[in-house]
């Protein structure tokens, strides 16, 4: 499969990978690369910024309101986003995410994206609502 990712600008200069997406799932990976970080501020390993979480879950939700577009529409736009931030993903890590839907609507869609680590750590889980064009 093609990385469908790569069709975003952002999302290819980010890093993101797209590893399966379906109308009830959308599943993707992203290697936390130095320039992802915060500065690290002598404390410890640099780890992931929390508005690289948030684009990634951002990407995996918008992919997921575009596989369940109505025939006609435009594409999505995201309108509202929340984000929980639990735990670090530390600098040479992978961060896994898997979007699933609360809501698919006719003129948007509601998901919930949960970002963890391989070892099953919960990094953030992301609410996010793309509406229909």
């Amino acid at each position: 499969m093609t990385n469908p990712a790569d069709m975003i600008p952002f999302a290819k200069t980010m890093g993101i990978i797209i590893t399966s997406m379906d109308k009830e799932k959308v599943s993707g990976e992203m290697l936390v690369r130095p320039e992802l970080c915060t500065a690290g501020n002598g404390r410890g390993t640099p780890s992931i910024h929390g508005g690289a979480v948030m684009t990634f879950a951002d990407v995996l939700g918008a992919f997921g309101g575009f596989a369940n577009l109505p025939e006609g529409s435009n594409g999505t736009t995201t309108s509202e986003s929340k984000t929980n931030f639990l735990n670090a993903a530390p600098e040479g890590s992978i961060v896994y995410g898997e979007a699933t839907p609360f809501k698919i609507g006719r003129r948007q869609s509601v998901w919930q994206t949960r970002i963890t680590l391989e070892v099953g750590t919960l990094v953030a889980v992301v609410t996010q609502t793309q509406i229909v064009l």
